[in-house]
C-alpha cells in the first residue's frame, strides 16, 4: 500500500498555525512511509473564501518550509485539487445516494427549522433535525424539485445501533446512532458541506490515513456511514490533540496570534516555528529539543503523539528562535535573514512618508518608527487608558476595535480608519477617545507618526497582537462582558446592513 496523506484547510482567513502543525505531521507521516502529501483546498464556503486567502495558504506553507506533491498549484493525477472545481463530481455521488435510499431531499424552510430548535430548547429535548421530511414520498419529493423549491439533501443515519469508530491513538469510540443528526450532504446552493465533499475527496484521492484534529472525531462517524453508504473502503483514522493556550483551552486569536503571518512579520524564523510545532504532542527518540525537518522525519512514529494536549508556549518558541539565531547563523547569513524580513528598502521606504514633516534630523527617523521594527511593545497603564473612562470600559472600547478590524479583507488605512469610525459611532463617543488609546496601544507611544498608516504597514495580525496586549495591561474582560459586547456589536452591524439595504432597494 502506497501512503497517501493530506491536509484541507478552507480559505477563509489568515493562515492557522494549526494548518501548518498538521501539515508538518501529515507530511512527516508520508515521508517516513515513502508516501504521498497531499494539498486541497476546501473553498465550498462560497461567502467566506478568497482568492487572496488562498494564497496566503500557498505562501505560508512554503514559508514554513513544507512542500507538497500535489495540489492546485502543481496538479497531480487526482485532481482538481479545489473542492470549488468538483461540485459535479459531489452532485453525481449524491445522485447515487439518494437512489439508493440512503439520503434523502429536505424541503424544511429556515423559519421551520428555527421553531424546531426552539421547540427542543424549551423542552430541553437534543437539538438536532427532526427528520420531518425523511418519510416523504417519492413522487412528493420529485414534484416539489420540478417546481424548484429550495432544498438541501441529508444523511440517513439509522435510527437504532452504534457506529464504532477505531482510532489509531485512542482506539475505539462508540456512538449510539441516536446521537447522529440526519447531517446535510449538499446546500440549497448547490454546494456540499464538508462532511460529503470530505469522504468523497479522501475516497477518490485515495487517501490512506486520515490525520486531523481530534475536533473532528464527533464527525467521523457521520463520515463512517458515509463510507459504508458508498461501501467504500475506510482509511485509518488518526486524531491529533489540539493546540492549546496556556489556560488549557483551545489555542485562538483571543489569546495568541494564530496566523503564520504574525510568526513571519513578528521576526520569528520559519525553521524555528515549524521545530516548535513538532514538539507539540511529540516526543521524538532521542528527546533532543531542536531539529530539522530532515531529522524529524528521519525517526518519524505517528505512534510517539501524545494525547495531553499542546500549549503553545511563546516564550519557549523566543527560546529556541534564539537558538537557531545563535547557532545556525553566521553575521552575514543572519543579515541576509533580515534583509528578507523587514531591514529592506521595500518596507522601509513607507516609513518616510509618513515622517518627512515630522524629522529635524536623518537620525530621528528609526528612533520613531522603532514600533514598526519591534515584536512587541511595552504598555504603560498610565497613557494606555482613556482619560475619561476606568480601566474596564477602556479594555471595552478596544476590544470592539478588534471587533471592528475583524472582518477587514483589505488592510488599507482608509478603510482602518473606517472601521475605528464605525466603533465611536456605536459607543457614541468622539473618535479622539479611541484613537489617543489606539496610538499607545499600537506603538507604546503617546505620540507616534501617523496612526492609521501605521497600522496599515504594522499589518493586520501584528495590530491585533498589540490591541490584544493593551487590553490585558487594563486588566482584560471576562468572557460575560465579552459575549455581552459581542452580541451588541453583532445587532448593530445587523441594523446597520439591514437599513443599508433598503436604502439600495428605495433607489
Amino acid at each position: 500500500m502506497t501512503v497517501r496523506v493530506r491536509i484541507a484547510p478552507s480559505p477563509t482567513g489568515s493562515p492557522h498555525v494549526g494548518t501548518a502543525y498538521m501539515g508538518l505531521f501529515n507530511y512527516a507521516f508520508a515521508k517516513s512511509h515513502n508516501g504521498s502529501f497531499i494539498l486541497r483546498i476546501e473553498d465550498t464556503d462560497q461567502t467566506r473564501s478568497r482568492p487572496e486567502y488562498e494564497d496566503g495558504i500557498f505562501k505560508s506553507l512554503k514559508w514554513i518550509g513544507l512542500s507538497w506533491d500535489e495540489g492546485p498549484d502543481k496538479g497531480g493525477d487526482f485532481g482538481p485539487y479545489r473542492q470549488s472545481e468538483r461540485t459535479e463530481i459531489y452532485q453525481r455521488h449524491v445522485e447515487s445516494l439518494l437512489h439508493n435510499h440512503k439520503a434523502y431531499r429536505c424541503f424544511c424552510t429556515a423559519e421551520r427549522l428555527a421553531e424546531m430548535r426552539a421547540y427542543q430548547r424549551a423542552n430541553k429535548l437534543a437539538e438536532g433535525y427532526d427528520g420531518y421530511c425523511r418519510d416523504m414520498g417519492q413522487e412528493e419529493s420529485e414534484r416539489r424539485l420540478k417546481n424548484k423549491e429550495p432544498h438541501v439533501v441529508r444523511l440517513m443515519v439509522p435510527d437504532l445501533g452504534e457506529c464504532v469508530m477505531e482510532d489509531r491513538l485512542r482506539g475505539p469510540i462508540c456512538y449510539d446512532f441516536k446521537q447522529i443528526d440526519d447531517q446535510v450532504l449538499i446546500k440549497s446552493d448547490g454546494f456540499p458541506t464538508y462532511h460529503l465533499a470530505n469522504v468523497v475527496d479522501d475516497h477518490l484521492m485515495k487517501v490512506t490515513h486520515v490525520i486531523r484534529g481530534e475536533e473532528w472525531v464527533s464527525s467521523t462517524p457521520k463520515h463512517i456511514l458515509l463510507y459504508q453508504a458508498f461501501d467504500w473502503t475506510l482509511p485509518e483514522f488518526i486524531h491529533l490533540p489540539l493546540l492549546l493556550n496556556p489556560d488549557g483551552s483551545k489555542l485562538s486569536k483571543r489569546k495568541n496570534p494564530t496566523s503564520v503571518e504574525y510568526y513571519r512579520d513578528a521576526g520569528f524564523l520559519p525553521e524555528a516555528l515549524l521545530n516548535y510545532l513538532g514538539l507539540m504532542s511529540y516526543s521524538r527518540p532521542d528527546q533532543q529539543e531542536k531539529f530539522s525537518l530532515d531529522q524529524f522525519v528521519s525517526d518519524f512514529n505517528i505512534d510517539r503523539v501524545s494525547l495531553g494536549g499542546s500549549i503553545f508556549d511563546l516564550q519557549k518558541l523566543k527560546w529556541l528562535n534564539a537558538r537557531y539565531i545563535r547557532e545556525n547563523y553566521s553575521p552575514e547569513q543572519l543579515w541576509d535573514q533580515l534583509s528578507a524580513w523587514r531591514l529592506n528598502s521595500e518596507y522601509l521606504s513607507k516609513m518616510v512618508p509618513m515622517m518627512q514633516n515630522r524629522l529635524h534630523t536623518l537620525g530621528d527617523l528609526i528612533p520613531a518608527c522603532a514600533f514598526l521594527l519591534a515584536t512587541d511593545v511595552e504598555h504603560d497603564p498610565a497613557i494606555l487608558q482613556s482619560k475619561n473612562r476606568d480601566a474596564s470600559t477602556s479594555a471595552e472600547l478596544l476590544h470592539t476595535v478588534l471587533l471592528a478590524l475583524e472582518d477587514m479583507e483589505c488592510w488599507e488605512a482608509d478603510l482602518i480608519k473606517a472601521n475605528i469610525e464605525k466603533t465611536a459611532s456605536f459607543h457614541q463617543i468622539p473618535i479622539r477617545e479611541i484613537t489617543s488609546m489606539l496610538f499607545v496601544a499600537v506603538s507604546g507611544m503617546k505620540v507616534a507618526p501617523p496612526l492609521y498608516q501605521s497600522m496599515e504597514l504594522l499589518g493586520k495580525d501584528m495590530t491585533r497582537r498589540r490591541i490584544q496586549n493593551a487590553i490585558s495591561v487594563l486588566g482584560g474582560l471576562g468572557k460575560k462582558k465579552i459575549k455581552k459586547l459581542e452580541e451588541k456589536w453583532a445587532a448593530a452591524r445587523h441594523n446597520s446592513e439591514t437599513i443599508s439595504d433598503k436604502a439600495v432597494d428605495n433607489e
